[in-house]
């Protein structure tokens, strides 16, 4: 790829305008209780917005495969079809159940990485996950137990174990993993959904979660990887298949069920875009805000070539609103 095709510092910003297009959308949805509602108004708006943006994209990670989802499905090209050629990761709202209930957390993201450079992870749908920091990057190890994972990252930060938070989703499947956990001596947090968010936090120097672990989705893994890649932060998966037949599936797909995954095996290269606005409050941003006047998003914006961290705080007027809809809310905008 020739460097006038490599993806540019300027990307990042205008991905920034996507997640707050899908925030905006879905933050009318808050606390209403329609999962399906909040989802489509935010599928809505980002796909609107993403073809904006100019790059020459194709979907990896989206809203499933094309006869299941009619937009933002794996394998849909999209952005204007000019500039880099790159694979996207997006989720217009990571914690649906967080958003229709009102709880904290739930955020709309996308990720962007050269062309080739993401995990296809569509064959599994879950996997086993740790995820840190910098300060304990290299301290980490998938295939050793809990206890000696969280020891570790306890060394790596110097911090004693009884101050480490692991944050674990609450799903009957971590029984096990929280007990161990507090049988070694750290806490834990849990977290309905959006491990995102939860990765993110691990990642963050301002945060009071330390580490991430557990099993969730796949797609969620190769987006923290990008966050991870831009933060110095480190995250290493295995998949999981659920049963035999995506097990199988998942051979016929020639993964490796059995193997460690890093940061380069999830996203390959060092150029990769993360950016994240926040629909309710949460550890990473704040939710959206309406007013009299308009309304404020709060998002994070990274590149991982330059290690650039942005906190991006927009004030959107309310003439602007009402007179673009959700979906085509930013369309015409200087910015």
């Amino acid at each position: 790829m020739s460097d006038a095709k490599r993806p540019d510092r300027n990307l990042a910003m205008e991905l920034v305008r996507v997640t707050e297009a899908a925030a905006l959308a879905a933050g009318r949805w808050v606390g209403r209780g329609d999962k399906n509602g909040g989802d489509g108004a935010a599928v809505d708006a980002m796909r609107s917005l993403i073809s904006t943006v100019e790059m020459d994209g194709v979907v990896v990670i989206g809203e499933g495969e094309k006869d299941e989802a009619p937009m933002l499905y794996n394998g849909e090209k999209v952005g204007t079809g000019e500039g880099p050629a790159v694979d996207v990761a997006v989720d217009p709202i990571d914690g649906t159940r967080l958003m229709a209930e009102g709880r904290p957390n739930s955020i709309a993201v996308i990720a962007v990485a050269e062309r080739g450079a993401m995990f296809d992870p569509s064959a599994v749908f879950y996997m086993r996950k740790i995820a840190v920091g910098p300060d304990a990057v290299g301290k980490i190890d998938i295939s050793k137990s809990t206890e000696w994972n969280i020891r570790s990252v306890a060394e790596a930060k110097n911090m004693h174990v009884g101050d480490l938070t692991v944050c674990v989703l609450d799903r009957p499947r971590h029984a096990d993993l929280i007990a161990e956990i507090r049988a070694a001596g750290a806490k834990v947090r849990l977290i309905m959904d959006g491990d995102v968010a939860g990765g993110v936090a691990a990642a963050s120097e301002d945060s009071s979660v330390d580490m991430l672990m557990g099993i969730g989705g796949t797609p969620e893994g190769i987006i923290t990887a990008c966050a991870m890649k831009c933060m110095g932060g480190e995250i290493q998966g295995q998949l999981w298949p659920q049963d035999d037949a995506e097990r199988q599936k998942a051979v016929d797909a020639g993964l490796d069920v059995d193997a460690y995954l890093g940061n380069d095996d999830l996203v390959k290269g060092d150029n990769c875009f993360f950016a994240a606005t926040g629909i309710t409050d949460g550890d990473m941003v704040g939710g959206v805000v309406y007013r009299a006047s308009g309304a404020i998003t709060r998002s994070l914006v990274m590149r991982s070539k330059s290690g650039t961290v942005r906190h991006v705080e927009a004030r959107h007027k309310m003439e602007k609103l009402r007179e673009f809809s959700a979906v085509d809310y930013g369309q015409g905008e200087d910015d």
